[in-house]
């Protein structure tokens, strides 16, 4: 039997958690150096499966198959599409980032007691999450996905409600509740879905008798799979709710502002960078493949939500006075390309909506990062708090520049491309649904410039006049990303070779065609 390479990659930051809230409650400088060391070997794994995937090659690689539950048809089923592997690797990637930015974020305070283990649980968390997020995007059985897209919430509940930011501007108790609100909000959000979702899996089982994407993509091809229009509407619209709120995507966006304002910086990239896009790549995975006609049905409604998520995310961004949350408004005008992207139904617009969900991981990493790296300098999340940061610090200030002109999709930097692509597609499908999604670019670019003239530019004030540079640590998580957002920007072809074929693939299962262009006849 060959190596299992996807299991691998899954289990080994799994077993790095467990080893990682082992360590003795006096060695918390030892956990981070073990929970890096398994980050870093997790990376080493997803990179040798890329590596090993073939762009031509058959749909889903690097298979792994077993019997698990038999008398319910439950089997681990693994494999990758360039889809899949593409993301696998921005998590194995973004993690060691997120590990070294939160270094010193749960360190115990002077009065917690030495019992106390914070700091082994926040990175132990950290890589739980890691595994289940990789093996949700490797999974082929609905039923296995399913249990790993509910098993998440229970780490990133933790994460945002017990390790919170401490640059928050009322007192300790007040803080404390908002965390909690914070976090019980993301839970009772996702877990609505995912109850859905479950009513939805069952059905599907009823229906196909499997939970396996490869028997149930064979029963359709083959006729045997009988299904009715209105209940594969139904079954499509429980899959999709769920997927929605992972997102996030309007109207079911509203927990996200609050977990990533009261979440530490480095665990709101865990949640907006990595964990959400496990609801947009199951758009891809799970809807379009299991159900394309009620996706084509449903495309028209779809496509409203995330007109009005890209407009209204870029337009509460604008009035935001935390820097946080107008990250994470800004975040959810990007989902909103992103599923503007999948649901036009050509191929530009889901290879930029998958480019995107990769680039946007890269772009918010960077800035959520910096702006963390600021925030614990001044010791508030306000905007109205800095002012003049670029003169005492000219190289924070220049790297939170780079991240928040990717942020905008400046041409050069890797989300333009992908935004590009998409806007691309949606003219060609709908063309007044790609003239309203340029309002978000407009927008975009004045929240995200006013951001920094607010807080980089004009009189240093008092309160940041000795206010620190980046250090070597930082750099060392800002710099590769910085990095990333120019190769991508220039030469994204690396990345487009993966991603392409798995679009044909999922354009073959909804069976459209991209619109031709109205060429008039020479007179």
């Amino acid at each position: 039997m060959s190596f299992p390479l996807l299991t691998a990659t899954a289990a080994l930051p799994a077993i790095g958690a467990v080893v990682t809230a082992a360590v003795p409650a006096a060695r918390r400088t030892a956990a981070k150096w073990v929970a890096l060391a398994f980050s870093l070997g997790t990376l080493v794994l997803a990179g040798i499966a890329l590596a090993r995937f073939e762009p031509g090659g058959d749909r889903f690689q690097l298979t792994e198959s077993h019997a698990w539950i038999k008398d319910f048809g439950v089997r681990y089923e693994l494999g990758v599409d360039g889809i899949g592997v593409a993301l696998m690797a921005l998590t194995a990637l973004l993690i060691p980032f997120v590990i070294l930015a939160g270094w010193h974020d749960a360190d115990p305070l002077e009065t917690t007691s030495s019992r106390w283990r914070p700091t082994q649980g926040f990175f132990a968390l950290i890589l739980m999450v890691e595994a289940m997020v990789i093996l949700s995007f490797e999974a082929t059985d609905v039923f296995l996905f399913y249990i790993l897209f509910e098993a998440m919430l229970i780490p990133m509940y933790f994460l945002i409600g017990g390790f919170g930011d401490r640059a928050h501007s009322g007192s300790d108790e007040n803080a404390a509740a908002q965390r909690s609100y914070a976090a019980v909000k993301f839970l009772l959000y996702n877990l609505a879905g995912g109850l859905i979702m479950l009513a939805a899996v069952i059905g599907l089982y009823v229906v196909a008798g499997s939970f396996s994407l490869s028997e149930i993509a064979e029963a359709r091809a083959n006729g045997s799979l009988s299904m009715s229009t209105s209940t594969e509407r139904w079954l499509f619209l429980g899959f999709f709710f769920a997927f929605a709120v992972k997102a996030p995507l309007w109207p079911l966006h509203t927990w996200l502002p609050n977990a990533m304002g009261e979440a530490t910086s480095p665990i709101a990239v865990l949640l907006t960078a990595v964990v959400d896009k496990v609801g947009t790549f199951a758009m891809l995975r799970f809807c379009l493949q299991l159900f394309p006609e009620a996706s084509k049905w449903a495309t028209p409604v779809i496509l409203v939500l995330a007109l009005i998520s890209i407009v209204y995310g870029a337009l509460l961004a604008v009035g935001q006075r935390d820097i946080k949350r107008l990250i994470a408004y800004a975040s959810i005008s990007h989902f909103g390309f992103i599923v503007l992207g999948i649901f036009a139904m050509t191929s530009q617009g889901q290879s930029g909506a998958t480019l995107y969900m990769v680039n946007h991981g890269i772009s918010t990493a960077a800035l959520m990062l910096v702006a963390g790296f600021l925030i614990t300098r001044r010791g508030s999340r306000l905007i109205a708090d800095y002012g003049g940061v670029q003169k005492v610090a000219p190289v924070l200030a220049g790297t939170f520049l780079i991240g928040g002109l990717a942020t905008l999709s400046l041409p050069g930097l890797a989300p333009f491309v992908s935004e590009f692509l998409v806007l691309v597609g949606a003219f060609a499908a709908y063309p007044a649904v790609g003239i309203v999604a340029t309002v978000g670019i407009v927008l975009a670019a004045i929240y995200v410039l006013v951001l920094y003239q607010r807080t980089m530019t004009g009189p240093v004030k008092a309160e940041v006049q000795g206010m620190a540079d980046l250090k070597a640590r930082e750099l060392v998580v800002v710099v590769p990303l910085i990095a990333l957002l120019l190769f991508l920007g220039v030469y994204p072809k690396p990345l487009t070779d993966i991603v392409n074929p798995a679009v044909r693939h999922t354009m073959s299962d909804v069976q459209k065609k991209d619109p031709q262009p109205e060429v008039e006849a020479a007179k």
